[in-house]
């Protein structure tokens, strides 16, 4: 079933509550859904490397500030 929106004519505010609704209703159904195979291979890779400590967390505020960067 495909769903067409006006994006053109929707406000910021229209979109954002459209989104919030879908996200709603996934949210509903989370148990029935499943992850593709790729997304456990990565999430592997990521723990092993923090396990290594070859990565870190970091604090959201500043990986905000890394990403308004890098695509500045």
């Amino acid at each position: 079933m495909a769903v067409t929106l006006p994006l053109d004519t929707m406000s910021v505010e229209e979109k954002l509550q459209a989104m919030e609704s879908i996200w709603d209703d996934l949210c509903k159904k989370a148990d029935s859904l499943s992850s593709p195979p790729w997304h456990e291979k990565i999430l592997n890779e990521r723990e092993g490397r923090l396990k290594r400590g070859e990565d870190q967390f970091v604090d959201w505020e500043e990986a905000k500030n890394n990403i308004r960067n890098d695509i500045s």
